[in-house]
């Protein structure tokens, strides 16, 4: 019985050390020349908050070991592959075996193959199933049939405003022209996300065969795939993949001896955050500024070049094979009325689960951040930010809402791509609102006056007031600044960044309150508004914070009490992190 080792080398996987762990087990396989072992790397399962992982499979299964060192990469080799005993301490649990706490409430339609193959093997990814639902497409179904099932299925765009696929894709077909494109919105750019990355590291052959189809489906002989370039192991293995379906030929000319031919090429982004935006991303495929335009047209009626163009994301299109494979009705069987299949997340921020999961529609937001992700390390969540700098702040007791586009919209946030930042007692939602328009502020275009301008103005407000000094009047001109920003500006960056400020607002107006009347930080995050003094009772004077503080501001003689002058005091928090008796205090 071969005995196959899987170390996981996605992005998180490499983060933490994983080619050192690849390189351990390398050596002692080559040291071993044993045929029965075979050795190779693939892509992060979603629990990146215990890479290392490796996976051993042999006629016991499978069994994960997790956090995995060259140290422990040796044990393993030692008693479990080479001494058929498993060792309990470093597994995790994996999907379908009992006491799964990570895996057991999801249900992977997009992740179906992270982690499970190869990514750089298109024969690993054939043997998935990879291209079967292209080939069924091509041999047995119109490109009318494709979109109706698309549309049956009830998938919506995995972008952000969860528009129907297949009336996206029915709206392209219809548009005339010879020369038709189909795109890959891949450019993910919200802080905290990273849905797009791992599944184009994991399984970038599932969104070319998502393409693929869709291109047969609305007319398209070419297309692109717009990754930013920061995502460089994404980029090598979609290469790859694409220049191995061309040999194969699952991509060029006569698809499988049909007269359907489709070309793919990989557009690497410069990191706009605007370019998230379809017709900004047109205008920088096309070698321009990325810069959004007024629709009407839509690119499905004049995209690329002016040519009908159909833009989809990559969790929308690595659906898609899923759906044709077991049809449209198992699809619309998961979810809500109104939101079907599945939704990943990308599980950030103060929690102690962090990774990606995929969890079926009409989940509560508290099941997937509290069941699967297990809250916070200490104390409990007091709101998420859902949907990226676009969406909003949900707090704590707004957490039963269903994972459904409707019901999530209804509270101010957006469902967006993905990006879940998780929140606890120490985040300050005034500082939180002032760090996401900080960042869309400087990711704007600069082409609207209303976004160029009012998110620099509101930003200048929100810095104020968590350097305390703030007015009252400060909340009713953020109110009439976002709502104006919101209704004035052209694309959905401007329309979408108060967001964050009016969700925390309306449900942590009292924080704003805080800041602005007791000239306090609730949770002690704004610098300005802290005060850092010396508990008398508990100073023994070790002299540790006097020798970490950068200014010199503390003073105090041996085995004496310490003194921290306030002028000097530059409210950089060296003197808690040296002090080890809390004989500092934060008020």
């Amino acid at each position: 019985m071969k005995k196959l080792i899987s170390v996981g080398m996605g992005s998180c996987g490499i983060a933490c050390g994983a080619k050192s762990v690849y390189a351990k087990f390398s050596e002692l396989v080559s040291a071993a020349n044993n045929n029965e072992i075979v050795l190779r790397h693939v892509a992060c399962i979603g629990m990146c908050h215990r890479e290392v992982l490796v996976e051993v499979g042999d006629e016991g299964g499978k069994t994960m070991y997790a956090e995995v060192t060259p140290e422990t990469a040796t044990k393993i080799w030692e008693q479990h592959i080479l001494g058929n005993e498993k060792i309990p301490e470093l597994t995790v649990s994996l999907l379908g075996q009992e006491n799964d706490y990570f895996f057991g409430k999801q249900k992977r339609i997009v992740l179906r193959n992270c982690g499970n193959f190869n990514p750089e093997s298109l024969k690993e990814a054939e043997e998935a199933g990879v291209y079967v639902a292209l080939k069924k497409t091509l041999g047995k179904m119109k490109p009318e049939e494709v979109i109706e099932t698309v549309l049956s299925s009830g998938l919506r765009g995995r972008g952000g405003a969860g528009f129907p696929t297949g009336l996206k894709w029915r709206f392209a077909n219809q548009a005339k022209g010879e020369q038709k494109y189909m795109v890959c919105n891949a450019d993910e750019g919200d802080p905290g996300a990273f849905m797009d990355r791992s599944v184009l590291e994991g399984d970038p052959h599932s969104v070319i065969e998502g393409m693929t189809i869709g291109a047969y489906a609305i007319g398209a002989s070419k297309g692109y795939v717009y990754v930013r370039a920061e995502y460089p192991l994404a980029i090598v293995n979609l290469n790859l993949a694409i220049k191995e379906a061309m040999a194969k030929g699952y991509l060029g000319d006569n698809i499988f001896g049909t007269d359907f031919s489709f070309h793919l090429k990989v557009k690497e982004g410069a990191g706009a955050f605007v370019c998230g935006e379809e017709t900004a991303l047109l205008a920088s495929i096309e070698g321009k500024r990325g810069m959004p335009r007024l629709r009407p047209p839509f690119p499905a009626q004049s995209g690329l070049w002016g040519k009908p163009t159909n833009i989809n994301n990559v969790e929308t299109l690595a659906s898609i094979p899923w759906i044709i494979n077991n049809g449209a009705e198992a699809y619309s069987n998961i979810g809500t009325e109104k939101s079907k299949g599945t939704k990943v997340f990308a599980l950030a921020g103060k929690i102690k689960n962090g990774g990606l999961v995929e969890v079926p529609m009409g989940m509560s937001l508290r099941e997937v951040v509290e069941d699967i992700g297990g809250g916070v390390p200490d104390g409990k969540v007091k709101a998420i930010q859902l949907g990226g700098p676009s969406g909003g702040c949900i707090p704590e007791d707004l957490l039963d809402t269903k994972v459904d586009y409707d019901e999530i919209n209804a509270t101010g946030a957006i469902m967006g791509s993905g990006g879940m930042v998780v929140m606890d007692k120490t985040t300050c939602m005034v500082d939180i609102a002032r760090f996401f328009l900080d960042f869309t502020q400087k990711e704007s275009c600069g082409k609207c006056t209303f976004c160029r301008i009012g998110t620099k103005r509101m930003l200048d407000i929100l810095t104020r007031i968590t350097e305390g000094e703030g007015k009252l009047e400060d909340i009713d001109t953020l109110e009439e600044l976002a709502k104006t920003i919101k209704r004035a500006s052209l694309c959905g960056l401007g329309q979408t960044a108060p967001n964050p400020v009016l969700t925390t607002l309306k449900y942590f107006r009292h924080e704003y309150e805080a800041h602005i009347k007791d000239k306090k930080c609730p949770a002690g995050r704004c610098a300005k508004l802290l005060t850092y003094d010396v508990v008398t009772d508990k100073c023994i004077g070790c002299t540790a914070c006097a020798r970490a503080c950068p200014v010199g501001a503390i003073s105090g003689d041996k085995k004496q009490p310490h003194v921290i002058d306030q002028e000097k005091c530059i409210k950089c928090g060296m003197c808690v992190s040296s002090c080890n008796f809390n004989a500092i205090s934060v008020d």
